[in-house]
């Protein structure tokens, strides 16, 4: 009912979250470089990387702080080698990778340990779901599902499990983090991610870093100044 009420709003209160400051680097100078009119108030929240970091830098900053959209903008992995390297996405929904049980050579996560109901609130069949809004037909990005992870995959093991389980097409540290305390609070959200590798056994020679993080920076300083 919540996030109904605070469709029919013009957007101007916007806060923009990143795990850390160089993904989105070009987008800070933009910022203080623009003069954007006075009723559009945007805000930076650098989080720190990790699931913990997110949630506690992004629930303290909520306490004393209300936005009519946050987005979380920041490179991540493909399982899905269809996307290219640097396409920016749009994660509508994300997941716990790795929150759970080994259970010899299985993997029970937290659902199946009969921890927790797959759809007690804030979840939907195991996922974090993002509520879509008007707003959101703004972003013009093809719309994936998200994984979040403790440990990056970087094992042709644990790449398959995660892959074979999930189906999930890009890994983050952050996602699920944010989408739960954005749930939580009630406040619309969209998590923005750049691929910047594929979920391969690690090698960072075949990384496009640097690529992703200049369309990631683009296609954020393109949105905020047309929405």
């Amino acid at each position: 009912m919540g996030f109904a009420k605070k469709a029919v709003n013009c957007v101007m209160n916007l806060l923009i979250v990143a795990a850390t400051e160089a993904e989105i680097a070009p987008f800070i100078r933009h910022l203080q470089n623009t003069a954007y009119p006075r009723a559009k108030r945007i805000e930076v929240l650098i989080t720190g990387v990790g699931m913990l970091a997110t949630a506690y830098s992004l629930t303290r900053h909520l306490q004393s702080n209300t936005y009519d959209l946050i987005i979380q903008a920041g490179v991540g992995g493909s399982y899905d080698s269809n996307i290219r390297l640097g396409e920016v996405v749009f994660i509508t929904g994300d997941q716990y990778a790795d929150l759970g049980a080994e259970d010899h050579d299985n993997y029970l996560d937290i659902f199946e340990m009969g921890l927790l109901d797959k759809n007690t609130p804030p979840h939907t069949n195991g996922q974090l779901v993002t509520p879509l809004l008007p707003i959101h037909e703004k972003i013009a990005l093809p719309r994936v599902n998200g994984l979040t992870v403790n440990t990056v995959s970087g094992h042709e093991r644990t790449i398959k499990l995660r892959s074979e389980k999930y189906g999930c097409v890009v890994e983050s540290m952050e996602g699920a983090a944010f989408h739960y305390v954005c749930l939580r609070e009630n406040v619309p959200f969209a998590q923005v991610s750049a691929i910047s590798n594929y979920v391969t056994p690690r090698d960072k020679s075949q990384w496009k870093m640097k690529e992703a993080i200049i369309n990631l920076n683009n296609w954020l300083i393109d949105f905020i100044d047309h929405i």
